[in-house]
């Protein structure tokens, strides 16, 4: 199915609210989020018991950035609220989470699909009750020896806190591409050429 070229009005970073898990993989469209607000500053900002969000201008557009308050198994109803009080549609909602089948680093962004087994992911896709949404992954890898469960949940280590810096770098400029010229022309570079991250994974 053809999902239409729109203009995307939110970026929603998944994670898990509270200090103990700002530092975990699973935390990285959080971690978005805060580096965007660190070099666009906040217009506004608010929260309520299921969402955190505010606005700010990225490539010369006004922005919703989101981070939902409800952990990660519930973000569909933080979603879901944005989706209502915004009035934009599912495929006008771009959601940044970790992968664990993207090795780390590396990136892929879609217009639609499956959720891969992400909690979040299926969360949101059932309370919107629709796969059109577009996504931004970013890879985590799979553990070698940790459970799933205590992998993603885990503070990244030395090695990845040295990339981090250059992955949400690479991120922003991939959103700033987004908010330019649209989702398709972001694939088009970013898919293929995954240009942002062969400085990370070799």
């Amino acid at each position: 199915m053809n999902v239409p070229e729109e203009q995307i009005k939110i970026l929603v970073g998944l994670g898990n609210p509270g200090l103990k898990y700002q530092w975990t993989r699973h935390n990285l469209g959080f971690l978005l989020i805060d580096k965007l607000i660190s070099i666009h500053p906040l217009k506004e900002e608010t929260k309520n018991n299921l969402v955190w969000w505010g606005k700010i201008d990225v490539a010369q557009q006004q922005i919703i950035v989101a981070k939902p308050l409800t952990f990660m198994n519930l973000s569909g109803e933080a979603v879901k609220w944005l989706n209502f009080y915004f009035k934009v549609l599912p495929y006008q909602i771009l959601i940044i989470h970790d992968d664990l089948d993207l090795p780390w680093g590396r990136i892929k962004l879609v217009k639609e699909g499956g959720p891969g087994g992400h909690k979040g992911v299926i969360s949101i896709q059932t309370s919107l009750g629709t796969r059109e949404i577009p996504r931004l992954k970013i890879g985590i890898g799979r553990p070698v020896l940790e459970s799933t469960i205590d992998y993603v949940l885990s503070e990244f280590s030395p090695k990845e806190k040295e990339d981090l810096d250059i992955i949400l770098n690479g991120v922003h400029s991939l959103i700033e591409t987004v908010l330019k010229e649209g989702l398709n022309k972001a694939m088009s570079i970013f898919n293929v050429k995954n240009s942002l991250l062969k400085r990370v994974v070799l």
